[in-house]
């Protein structure tokens, strides 16, 4: 029990090391600054939270979520986070003059206060999208009419009435298609079991080249879900797995989870056991990067699929450590046990984490250790009025009594699950008839929304036959006909011009790249001239003239070569190799007795078929040797190899074994810091103008080379011209 107490505080303290960030941030017009309220700003671990009237947001995240910020009036803006600064976005076209609320904005802000009430109370939400429809008018915007009826569908979804979900959406897509409602049709037709319909929404949205990264995964999860439904195991795991690949490469690590888990659970559907546990296992070290409820989610998960699969120990340790962090978060957080999230149907709590642990023991013939965790369970339903558990519980205690021949207790415990069992029949018949009287509420108000697409429906057949005797008769006149061709000149003027504006405002683009280029590269290292310097007066003083002699005339060969090479954006490989190779022989020659290196390249390379930017490669070498080994108390290596990664591209990697990032930060001066962050940043931005102007030319990823944070790896992916 000690071990087990031990292993959980560890795995706890996992859970909280990857802690939730509290990002805030503000949604505002580019040009005036004005506040926009009402955007939906969502995470990919699950949070979605609403900007104030000031614009202002806080919504909880971890490192590798995507926000989105959604709203009628803007285009979906999608960020990865990356560290817990503050995220700011600025929309473009939204600075009118106009003073006072327009229709646009009242019906937002309608729907902000139906999705305000969406889980608490389902008639308020369902009156503030109906409100929201009627102040439109019978000719109002149609994006914002999808917008409504969409909300509308994920009301419904949410209270589990998912054929009315899925009509809502539908008429959301028929008056304005977007991304967004298509993904969550599809989602609402599994739940309404209309499989071959989702099937076919996501191969439709399959290859859609406007998907953001995680509606891929999205679509991947979906199509999954409905062949795992449809007891298609073999399809329903090969999307799971381009779901999860996608998941990987973008770090969206609640959906690497999530994958995982159903992964593991479509081969248990078709008893492959052995894949079912592996992937399980993935998904339960997935979640230790994740908040503690969902770690938990996957506990329980994994945990019947063990008791399932009569893998009773593992069964049993998952069980234990979910009670203790339980405890750990009512401890640290002073909250109910009870963690309920919309992906699961039944909530995690103690009492029904005991009734478990106790069915195993009675499996295995176990009663007496069994008996306890009974005994807990019924408590603590009580305690929380649990009644479902409280009866299971109680009966099963009665039973395990029963079976041990202790006949007067078993007939106690009977009366007493009788007696719990009549509280629940009373409790589940008062449940009936508040459903059967909410259902009759929805209907209602279901009705009158659609009343009044009816009414929009007839206005706008007379609208549109009135509209069609009036342009039958304009149209036979001139002056109609002078309209239109002065319409059609003025979009000619407009597309000249607009031609223009495009062409000039790419020739200034391209220029200021240029300088911008052109001023990065001359910002040559300082440090590495006034270290080389010195290290000449050292030799001078040591009355090494050739030593000095040496090292004086290889430095200026390599700021020879440096300056002729500063006004291209790039060179052949084979001249940046030379200058890199002389670069490290006089770092070397510095510090003999703090490194040896090695420059690889692999000999089926076409080394002279690459350009590369000049010196690009040279600051991550210096931050390796001054920053890494030259702290390192024993000798160290760095290592550059070349290595083909396919026709069109190779990798480039710079390895060392020094002291690593971290502890290299902790030993360097706050002038030491800033230096460094200055000469990167003005990597990055190299990189990301070269980028922009050469279609993605050159990629750099930077890690650590051991678990322990020892080493650090730099690996630069460049591709052909």
């Amino acid at each position: 029990m000690l071990l087990l107490l031990f292993t959980t505080a560890i795995t706890f303290s996992q859970i909280n090391n990857a802690k939730e960030l509290t990002i805030k941030g503000t949604v505002k017009t580019k040009v005036k600054g004005n506040p926009i309220s009402g955007v939906e700003v969502s995470a990919s671990s699950g949070a979605i939270v609403y900007t104030d009237v000031f614009g202002s947001y806080k919504i909880k995240a971890v490192i590798g979520d995507y926000l989105l910020f959604k709203s009628r009036d803007i285009e979906t803006v999608e960020y990865r986070i990356i560290n817990d600064e503050d995220v700011d976005v600025l929309v473009e076209g939204l600075d009118g003059d106009d003073v006072g609320i327009s229709k646009s904005q009242l019906h937002g802000a309608y729907l902000d206060s139906a999705k305000q009430y969406k889980k608490e109370d389902i008639g308020k939400s369902i009156d503030y999208i109906r409100i929201s429809l009627e102040q439109l008018g019978k000719r109002g915007n149609n994006k914002e009419r999808a917008a409504s009826f969409s909300l509308l569908g994920e009301i419904y979804q949410y209270h589990k009435q998912y054929d009315l979900a899925v009509d809502n959406y539908n008429e959301s897509i028929t008056t304005y298609e977007t991304l967004k409602t298509k993904i969550l049709l599809g989602n609402a037709y599994i739940l309404n079991k209309e499989y071959k319909n989702a099937e076919k929404i996501f191969l439709e949205l399959k290859d859609n080249k406007k998907l953001s990264s995680y509606q891929k995964i999205q679509v991947f999860e979906g199509l999954g879900d409905a062949y795992k439904a449809m007891q298609d195991a073999k399809n329903a795991v090969a999307n799971y797995n381009n779901g999860l690949k996608v998941a990987k490469k973008e770090l969206v690590s609640p959906k690497i989870t999530d994958l995982n888990s159903k992964i593991a659970e479509t081969y248990d559907d078709v008893n492959q056991t052995d894949e079912a546990e592996a992937y399980f296992d993935s998904s339960l070290e997935s979640a230790k990067s994740e908040a503690p409820q969902r770690s938990l989610e996957i506990k329980e998960r994994a945990a019947d699929f063990y008791s399932k699969n009569n893998l009773y120990d593992k069964e049993m340790e998952l069980r234990k450590k979910s009670l203790k962090e339980i405890d750990l978060l009512n401890n640290n957080k002073r909250k109910s046990a009870t963690f309920k999230t919309e992906a699961i149907e039944v909530p995690i709590t103690r009492q029904r984490i005991n009734y478990k642990i106790a069915n195993t023991l009675i499996v295995q013939d176990k009663l007496d250790e069994a008996i306890p965790y009974l005994e807990e369970s019924i408590s603590e339903a009580a305690s929380e009025n649990d009644l479902v558990v409280q009866k299971d519980a109680t009966r099963k205690l009665s039973e395990v009594y029963d079976d041990k021949g202790d006949y007067s207790k078993a007939l106690e415990t009977y009366k007493k699950y009788a007696a719990v069992a009549d509280t629940l029949y009373a409790r589940k018949e008062q449940e009936i008839s508040r459903a059967e009287r909410l259902s009759k509420q929805i209907a209602a108000k279901q009705n009158r929304i659609t009343g009044l697409e009816k009414d929009k429906e007839l206005s706008e057949s007379k609208y549109s036959l009135a509209k069609t005797k009036q342009d039958l008769y304009t149209t036979t006149t001139k002056k109609q006909q002078l309209l239109i061709y002065s319409l059609i000149l003025g979009m000619l003027l407009f597309g000249i011009a607009a031609f223009f504006f495009y062409r000039s405002n790419k020739q200034q683009k391209l220029a200021n790249n240029l300088l911008a280029l052109k001023s990065l590269r001359s910002q040559m290292n300082p440090h590495f001239i006034f270290n080389a310097l010195n290290s000449v007066n050292n030799y001078i003083s040591k009355s090494d003239e050739r030593s000095a002699n040496r090292f004086l005339s290889e430095f200026s060969t390599l700021m020879r070569a440096v300056l002729e090479n500063s006004e291209e954006d790039f060179i052949p490989l084979t001249k940046e190799l030379e200058l890199l190779e002389l670069y490290v022989k006089l770092e070397h020659s510095r510090f003999p007795d703090k490194f040896n290196y090695t420059i690889e390249t692999d000999p089926s390379i076409d080394v002279a078929a690459f350009q590369i930017p000049p010196m690009l490669l040279q600051p991550y070498i210096e931050n390796a040797i001054w920053h890494g080994l030259r702290y390192k108390e024993d000798l160290g290596f760095l290592n550059i190899s070349l290595k083909q990664k396919d026709k069109e591209a190779i990798e480039i990697m710079i390895e060392d074994n020094g002291i690593g990032r971290l502890k290299s930060a902790e030993l360097k001066t706050q002038n030491q810091k800033k230096q460094r962050s200055k000469g990167m940043g003005n990597i990055k931005k190299r990189v990301a103008i070269l980028n922009s102007m050469y279609k993605d030319k050159v990629t750099v990823f930077v890690q650590d080379l051991n678990e322990d944070g020892s080493g650090t790896k730099v690996t630069l992916t460049l591709k052909k011209d």
